[in-house]
């Protein structure tokens, strides 16, 4: 009866997961500052270049097929099963741990799948804000390494991952939550957990807090010492952990409750001791170490000079729920295109199955994104924005060097191919080629009184997410 109330809790709570992935989202933090090490800067423009990333999610929420963590967190806008307690159902969630068991494991398959689809990076969640962490920490008994997948030589599971997509050439990334509610140096049991802050006065409690600093710090140094090779990003979530500033609200508005200092300057140096350029991005936390900037489900509205990236799922929510409903590959690629052309990077978010498995769907999208990638990504790679970046459904982008011009027309699914793309801005130079980047031969195009006018070949496959160009620009 127990296990029959629990599944009908979980299945519940996973028709909600979609609706928050959508509609609890961070914006992007109000300030940028540019780091000042010189190695962090290359790295940043080397990252700048990848343009594409797959962000994992993957944990006991995998297990269960509900959002990531939100529901062990008691505020008002998080729904779950009334018949039961809280304290109830947080027990029940911590009690994952042992029948999470991901038996076949492949991260290699999801490397390869990534890869396929024209991802050049990854961000592979360590540890999310419940606190279950996702390698073999000797901080927490709390990991996966002490479930049921313990003995399994793979139980190191963010070892498996790095390097699985290290060896097909990624930029590597390890996602962190700063906030950590199934630490007793957080949310401390002897009081209730309001909302997603410490349970306690950190001012009362500084031995306490002090004590989480240290947890903080060594598990973030077991990550970055070596031990899981070379790293490129230390991704940090959890942006209400930070200190105060004078009249400094926080970009998680009311449930923002004051300074919760982890001594970030101390972290970072640690970090980049072990992995000198390491790109710290402490989200949505303005300053030196937010060394690009993250807004979560949404494109910001006009075209940004400072290194960014939009998170954004590829289904309805972070992690695996069963029956997900997918982005077709147009849609990514409109998404693609649009950051790109406005100076960012598209991470998307995909949630292996509780197995280890992609989900078949999540594969085939894939596989669908990199049948446009692998002809066009020269619009995309390694491109740099331009001054007229938009007209309508064209976006536009520039080689590095600004010797060429991109424009990237993108389509409207079930519609038929057009005859001819045109557009305003950012004309070819006189006389020069237009190439059709798909087959790089030149097409045919002039200028009229109603823009640049470009012929599309005939014949082209009707499931074309975007048809690319490539031009010298007058």
């Amino acid at each position: 009866m127990k296990n029959k109330t629990l599944l009908t809790l979980f299945l519940s709570v996973t028709t909600l997961s979609s609706a928050w992935a959508q509609t609890f989202v961070h914006e992007k933090s109000e300030t940028y500052t540019y780091p000042k090490d010189a190695q962090v800067l290359e790295k940043l423009d080397k990252w700048q270049d990848q343009k594409f990333g797959m962000l994992i999610h993957y944990g006991l929420y995998s297990e269960l097929g509900i959002v990531e963590s939100w529901t062990l967190c008691a505020e008002d806008w998080i729904n779950r099963d009334s018949t039961i307690t809280y304290d109830e159902y947080k027990q029940r969630y911590w009690a994952t741990i042992d029948r999470f068991n991901p038996t076949k494991l492949d991260p290699a398959s999801w490397a390869k799948s990534g890869k396929e689809a024209g991802m050049k990076y990854v961000v592979f969640t360590t540890k999310h804000h419940d606190g279950f962490n996702m390698y073999d920490t000797k901080y927490s008994d709390f990991s996966i390494a002490n479930g049921p997948f313990k003995n399994d030589a793979r139980k190191n599971v963010a070892k498996e991952v790095f390097n699985a997509f290290r060896n097909e050439g990624y930029m590597i990334g390890a996602y962190y939550s700063k906030p950590d509610w199934h630490s007793q140096y957080y949310w401390w049991d002897r009081y209730s957990t309001p909302d997603r802050n410490p349970s306690y006065s950190i001012d009362a409690n500084p031995w306490r807090w002090n004590k989480f600093k240290e947890y903080t710090y060594n598990q973030i140094e077991e990550l970055m010492n070596g031990n899981y090779g070379s790293m490129d990003i230390l991704w940090l979530d959890g942006g209400w952990v930070r200190p105060s500033k004078k009249g400094d609200a926080g970009l998680e508005g009311d449930f923002y409750r004051g300074s919760q200092d982890i001594d970030m300057p101390k972290i970072a140096a640690m970090a980049r001791s072990y992995q000198p350029g390491l790109l710290v991005v402490d989200r949505t936390v303005s300053g030196e170490f937010e060394n690009y900037q993250t807004p979560e489900n949404g494109i910001p509205k006009q075209q940004l000079s400072n290194p960014w990236e939009s998170c954004i799922t590829l289904g309805g929510a972070w992690g695996f729920v069963k029956n997900d409903r997918y982005k077709s590959n147009y849609k990514v690629i409109a998404i693609l295109s649009e950051i790109v052309a406005k100076g960012g990077n598209l991470l998307l978010g995909v949630g292996p199955a509780p197995d280890g498995t992609l989900p078949a769907e999540v594969s085939k999208r894939l596989s669908e994104i990199g049948e446009w990638t692998a002809k066009n990504g020269e619009a995309i790679y390694n491109t740099r924005i331009t001054p007229i970046y938009n007209d309508g459904s064209t976006w536009f982008t520039q080689s590095k060097d600004g010797k060429k011009m991109y424009a990237i027309h993108c389509l409207e699914e079930g519609k038929a191919m057009p005859k001819t793309v045109v557009w305003k801005g950012n004309d070819p130079a006189k006389g020069s080629k237009v190439i059709f980047l798909q087959t790089g031969k030149a097409v045919n195009w002039k200028k009229t009184s109603q823009g640049v006018e470009v012929s599309v070949p005939s014949g082209l496959p009707s499931n074309q997410p975007a048809l690319a160009f490539a031009f010298s620009a007058e």
